[in-house]
């Protein structure tokens, strides 16, 4: 394969990573002399877009920090690749499981996360807050879900590219694009793996993030299958209003306003399920449409008409 049409691109988002990135880059270039090493620069305030670019990558600058997300989304827009590993260019990761993702990728897979172990996340809030929500994920997809947070990935770049307009620009974006695949029936693995002490300052408080939490929850709910949450509720709403009411008229023979409040919001909280789940098929639909425009059109053009 050409230099300008790598068979993979490896999509390093970077923020203030001056002291690990030049390192990350170097070995890459060393052991997949072949692949395009793409490093998006985050609105750094320290050397990072130097030290990666002296390393040997191809640097794209955020004249100012808009998120991970979007560091993400304009890594996979550029990336000349037709397959995308995205990792951390903090030195957390063995330079081998790029190597080792594609491996399992190249097995008839859409996507291959890489999935930490749990002594890896570091605190015990940390570990429980992830444990929680892996568990909770897992029982709204009915799959095993061991990492939902995890950013290291590699995928098939045109399919990836088919969900960019759902991703956020925040830190949630790995848990978005992973129920985005299931929820499309795409074929989705875990590869486990350790991560080494990283380099630098970790960019995610749990104390300031902390409040994301229950926001990524409702995202998983919305975008996997809505009525998995709502139909429930609305069914427990439904039996208490019952069994209140028959309580009430067998012990003083009226018809008190609490149980029609309560079949009121059964009645209610079932229509909002019903709307949500036909605007999560509506969503996926779209993405379909735009997988098919894609394949008419050419794919280099469409990444640099994306680059903002």
């Amino acid at each position: 394969m050409s230099q300008t049409q790598p068979e993979v691109t490896v999509v390093l988002p970077a923020y203030n990573e001056a002291l690990a990135v030049g390192g990350v880059v170097a070995a890459l270039k060393t052991t997949y002399p072949t692949w395009e090493i793409l490093v998006v620069d985050d609105g750094s305030q320290d050397q990072t877009p130097v030290m990666a670019a002296n390393a040997g990558a191809r640097v794209i600058r955020h004249p100012k920090n808009r998120g991970n997300g979007a560091a993400v989304k304009t890594g996979a827009r550029c990336a000349r690749g037709r397959y995308l590993v995205f990792m951390d260019a903090d030195g957390q990761h063995g330079i081998e499981l790029p190597g080792q993702l594609m491996a399992v990728l190249h097995q008839g897979f859409d996507m291959v996360v890489g999935a930490r172990s749990m002594e890896t996340h570091a605190g015990l809030a940390r570990r429980l807050g992830n444990a929680t929500l892996n568990r909770f994920a897992s029982a709204m997809t009915g799959q095993p879900i061991p990492d939902l947070t995890s950013g290291v990935r590699a995928v098939h770049g045109a399919t990836f590219k088919r969900f960019l307009y759902l991703l956020p620009n925040g830190f949630s974006y790995p848990t978005t694009i992973t129920m985005a695949f299931m929820r499309s029936g795409l074929g989705v693995t875990f590869y486990p793996m350790r991560a080494k002490l990283r380099q630098g300052v970790s960019k995610i408080k749990f104390f300031r993030d902390g409040s994301r939490f229950l926001i990524i929850i409702m995202k998983v709910i919305t975008l996997y299958s809505p009525m998995r949450i709502f139909l429930p509720v609305s069914l427990t709403f439904f039996f208490t209003a019952l069994g209140w009411y028959l309580h009430v008229y067998f012990t003083t023979g009226r018809l008190t306003n609490m149980p029609v409040l309560l079949f009121t919001v059964a009645v209610m909280t079932l229509l909002v399920g019903l709307v949500s789940e036909q605007i999560t098929a509506l969503h996926f639909s779209l993405a379909q449409v735009a997988s098919e425009r894609q394949k008419t059109n050419d794919p280099e053009k469409n990444d640099a008409d994306n680059v903002s």
